[in-house]
């Protein structure tokens, strides 16, 4: 039951974040005087719909994304009338370029003089068309200030929460485990005289704020002599460790560990003292929410960047037996399911921490909506407003130089590389959903 909660708060919250994307280009659209004669959330067979003045507002039965229908989204061929626009051309790609053109013009009717998309200044179309992505941005900026402020953040303390007995290097990556065998060298950690509620204050007579601090003091010392600092019950005591050197997981700039394409822990050669720090959650205050905020959004990007790379990965997973990388993408699909397995286990913690998480994927799937949105190609909006930028760029040199306004850009030209892009996306998602119904990534 807990399971299709979940399910279910995960499809809702989608819609939702579709259906204000959607309102995010409509609205400014309204206020600028476009005829908008359709708002849907979804594709497909329409589900519910409903007249409201010049628009139908409805939902349809494939919840995978949304539109607004705005009459004049391409111009005209250069010399036609907007009101009688007509298929010109003879050639494959050149019928589909006025096939678009008549299908955006086809509603145009007397009373609509100005009143289409391409006519609008170019700030005012780049405002329409950021219009959809700055919502999912904001979205996701009302959530995680939330959770950065009234929750806060998790960071890993340089007091010790636990030290190993001893340490299995029989495997690459192996931590220090408690069971120890003949065969199996003490910590240097417990060796050295490290205890559970000592605070690590430096390394090598350099002081340390963070774990993080501490795990590369260690890690760069490879097998070179370890002096530790630490404060043990109000006292400075001195330590002195000798690290294990062995493969370790390989840790990016921001602390997450380093995959390949298949998913895999990458390692490297570091030095291991077999200490853990202490985890605890740090309510953050405002004026640091746009720097822990900014960074999510140049990892976010960053994630897209790699998605080809990734999406390797998930081929092979799907089609054989390597793993699914947890944080790699997935599908909607996907995103249900881990909603589900949040909402149900009990490794989550309790309703408060399952919240916070279902609450946080939700943030994240937003800013994925956002980034990926604002990509300049057609048919997403990052590419009409790449068309109009350079509409712009065109006619301020055009004004500088002295020449005639050179008119809209005509971005259905673009249509065709649109179509390519189209099948691209179509079928990346078809791969993920394939994916996560016979290789899901799981959190537990």
């Amino acid at each position: 039951m807990l399971y299709v909660l979940g399910v279910l708060l995960a499809f809702i919250g989608i819609a939702l974040s579709i259906a204000l994307h959607e309102v995010g280009h409509l609205v400014p659209a309204k206020k600028f005087g476009v005829r908008v004669p359709q708002y849907m959330v979804g594709f497909g067979p329409t589900m519910w719909s409903r007249q409201r003045g010049e628009t139908e507002y409805g939902i349809k039965a494939v919840p995978l994304g949304g539109y607004i229908r705005m009459i004049g989204m391409f111009p005209p061929a250069k010399g036609q009338d907007p009101m009688k626009t007509r298929a010109s051309s003879t050639g494959r790609f050149g019928q589909l370029i006025d096939e678009a053109r008549q299908q955006s013009l086809e509603e145009v009717r007397p009373g609509d003089e100005g009143r289409m998309f391409y006519q609008l200044p170019v700030w005012k179309r780049v405002i329409v068309m950021l219009g959809g992505p700055m919502m999912n941005l904001l979205i996701a900026l009302a959530i995680f200030t939330g959770i950065f402020t009234l929750h806060g953040v998790a960071v890993t303390t340089p007091q010790v929460s636990s030290v190993s007995e001893c340490v299995d290097i029989s495997r690459s990556g192996q931590q220090a485990k408690d069971e120890c065998t003949s065969d199996m060298p003490v910590a240097p950690a417990n060796e050295a005289g490290l205890k559970p509620g000592d605070t690590i204050t430096a390394i090598n007579g350099t002081d340390v704020e963070t774990w993080d601090d501490v795990r590369t003091g260690i890690r760069e010392n490879l097998d070179q002599p370890l002096a530790l600092t630490v404060d043990r019950d109000g006292a400075s005591r001195q330590l002195e460790a000798d690290p294990i050197v062995m493969d370790m997981p390989k840790y990016d700039e921001d602390g997450g560990i380093v995959r390949d394409a298949k998913g895999e822990i990458v390692t490297e050669r570091a030095g291991f003292l077999g200490a853990t720090g202490t985890s605890e959650m740090e309510k953050q205050p405002v004026t640091a929410v746009p720097g822990l905020f900014g960074d999510m959004v140049a990892d976010t990007y960053q994630l897209l960047v790699r998605i080809p790379q990734k999406l390797v990965g998930v081929a092979e997973a799907a089609f054989g037996s390597a793993e699914r990388d947890p944080e790699g993408p997935m599908s909607v699909v996907g995103v249900g399911r881990v909603a589900g397995e949040v909402a149900s286990s009990d490794a989550f913690g309790d309703a408060k921490d399952k919240g916070i998480l279902l609450l946080s994927l939700l943030g994240s799937l937003n800013l994925v909506l956002f980034a990926f949105n604002t990509i300049p190609l057609l048919p997403l909006d990052g590419g009409h407003i790449a068309g109009a930028l350079w509409e712009g760029v065109k006619k301020s040199w055009a004004r500088v130089r002295g020449l005639p306004d050179p008119g809209p850009v005509d971005v259905a030209k673009a249509l065709p590389l649109a179509y390519g892009v189209a099948l691209a996306f179509i079928a990346m998602t078809l791969l993920l959903v394939y994916a996560d119904f016979v290789k899901p990534i799981r959190l537990t």
